[in-house]
């Protein structure tokens, strides 16, 4: 992969094989984007995952920096109310399945109670290949609608680990406050750690690194604990 000038010229200006404190490093992250826009912090996690091991959650940030999403609900409706008191963008049933069949994926989350689920899992063509199909695992299939919209208003993201092993998400804004960032970063690497597999052997947390959007990486020194 090719880089700019301008990339080439920001990793002359640091060591990069040097490890720094999570709020040093994201310091160093700040002085090195150099793009006209508010450049986003990415968080990268290599974690020690056989084959068969996965590693996928939820987690809420301290300190948000999105602007709010749409969510979308898929229920009956006796908990149409419910979900609609609690924010949801758009509720319904089968007029909303009928509307996303047929292309329109103007939201962000989609959430869809347990008994929805056989006719909301039709859409999984359409949804999954957008990451927005409800899953039980990341929270968005459920009945406790307020409990959950709740959360996802507040920022709840979803992470997982890659084919190689990589946790990527996104922890901040470089026009935010690094000790901000810094707690967003510990706040995933908690969680992260808290997924380890039982049967999961050595090190699991192997390295930890930040970078903005346009920026080269900078690497973290965070110790695993077993």
């Amino acid at each position: 992969m090719s880089h700019g000038k301008k990339y080439l010229a920001s990793v002359k200006k640091y060591d990069v094989a040097a490890s720094y404190d999570v709020k040093a490093a994201l310091d160093l992250v700040k002085s090195l984007a150099t793009a006209k826009f508010d450049e986003t912090v990415d968080l990268s996690v290599r974690v020690n995952l056989k084959k068969s091991q996965s590693v996928r959650d939820t987690v809420v940030l301290p300190h948000q920096f999105h602007a709010e999403k749409k969510i979308l609900v898929f229920c009956k409706a006796e908990k149409e109310k419910e979900a609609q008191d609690a924010g949801a963008s758009f509720v319904g049933a089968e007029d909303l399945i009928e509307k996303v069949k047929g292309g329109w994926l103007d939201f962000d989350i989609a959430v869809a109670t347990p008994d929805m689920m056989k006719d909301v899992g039709k859409l999984g063509m359409v949804l999954g290949r957008k990451g927005l199909m409800p899953n039980p695992k990341t929270g968005t299939v459920t009945f406790d609608l307020k409990g959950a919209l709740a959360e996802l208003k507040k920022g709840r993201t979803e992470f997982r680990a890659d084919k190689t092993g990589v946790v990527h998400i996104a922890v901040g804004k470089v026009s935010m406050d690094s000790e901000k960032v810094a707690e967003n970063v510990q706040a995933v690497v908690t969680e992260i750690k808290r997924k380890r597999p039982a049967d999961a052997k050595g090190e699991f947390i192997q390295t930890v690194s930040v970078s903005s959007t346009m920026g080269p990486g900078v690497w973290v020194a965070f110790k695993d604990e077993e």
